[in-house]
């Protein structure tokens, strides 16, 4: 297959939709509306018709007069939520939408805060060219840490951890061996909560349009906390063959919802739902977290570092229906 730049452009400009999930509340309601107009101005470089790229708002009191002035102008088009229930929901409704679009191969989730660029885009259709078939694209950023601080980068790295052991034990009960050969070579564990993906028509399918699955979990796990596992899971499951690319990030996000969120309780569901969805026994999972937490510097930081990863542990072991037990985890006497 042709994984040329010239096919990588012409794949995005010709057969890519992009939806950008807009939510933009409270004080940085106008730096938010910047970020978005900027990215909508980039992706406008690249893609012929305006209307491929979807504008999807999580509530109508979460930006919808700022994504409609941007229709307007730019011609881009625009989907709504009545009620704000989580980007995941942005998403599936904006992919929806696009779908309707002829000529469609591949559809790209690229969050709206400014930190994920739009010029980057063609190396994941190249890649996704050079794989072929039906693909999940991760647009991984080259450290956790930078962008996000030190504490989220962490726990990022944590939830990866244990997804990734969720997909490997799924794969090893059906007999059906986990495909990483285009994913690997540039770190161990893939950046599955990138929230920068490119999906072939086949995974989008998988992945944003068919029934929900909370499987025993609350809406705000699956659609608000949950999102980057529900996205890869389905996708992988439906078959898609996992792609990672290195993308660029600012040395610190513009702006970012994260620190508005109940931290503990968000790590501990990006890690609940996979695990049940991939049918995971809650042993297993706690041995997981036992073998991963020793490994994170942020267990160094005492006593709050300490106390986080404990709670996180605590919320996901309940989800399990496991009592913790003894908290002070096994950790290596030499490093």
């Amino acid at each position: 297959m042709n994984a040329s730049l010239r096919a990588a452009l012409a794949g995005v400009r010709h057969h890519t939709g992009v939806v950008l999930p807009v939510y933009l509340t409270g004080a940085d309601t106008a730096l938010g509306s910047a970020l978005l107009e900027d990215t909508v101005q980039a992706l406008l470089l690249l893609v012929e018709r305006p209307v491929a790229i979807c504008l999807s708002v999580d509530g109508e009191q979460n930006g919808k007069e700022v994504a409609e002035d941007l229709a307007r102008r730019h011609g881009v088009s625009v989907c709504c939520a009545p009620r704000n229930k989580g980007k995941l929901q942005a998403l599936r409704l904006g992919v929806a939408q696009l779908g309707e679009l002829p000529g469609l191969e591949y559809f790209a989730a690229v969050d709206a805060d400014g930190d994920h660029f739009a010029n980057e885009l063609p190396n994941l259709v190249r890649a996704a060219l050079h794989a072929g078939g039906e693909v999940l694209v991760l647009g991984r950023r080259r450290s956790l840490h930078r962008p996000m601080g030190f504490p989220r980068g962490e726990f990022e790295e944590l939830a990866d951890r244990v997804l990734l052991d969720a997909l490997a034990f799924h794969a090893a009960r059906i007999g059906a061996p986990l495909h990483l050969e285009y994913a690997t070579s540039l770190e161990e564990v893939p950046d599955f909560h990138s929230g920068f993906k490119l999906f072939s028509r086949g995974a989008a399918q998988a992945a944003f349009l068919q029934e929900p699955q909370l499987c025993g979990v609350g809406e705000h796990a699956y659609y608000r906390h949950g999102v980057e596992s529900v996205l890869t899971v389905e996708a992988l499951l439906s078959g898609a063959r996992l792609v990672c690319v290195n993308r660029s990030t600012f040395d610190e996000q513009p702006i970012t919802m994260f620190g508005k969120l109940e931290r503990c309780q968000l790590v501990a569901d990006k890690m609940v739902w996979p695990c049940k969805r991939l049918g995971v026994p809650g042993e297993f999972v706690d041995q997981w977290l036992r073998n991963h937490i020793p490994r994170l510097l942020l267990g160094t930081l005492v006593p709050q570092g300490v106390e986080e990863l404990r709670q996180v542990r605590r919320l996901v072991l309940q989800e399990f229906g496991i009592e913790p037990g003894e908290e002070k985890l096994a950790r290596p006497l030499f490093v």
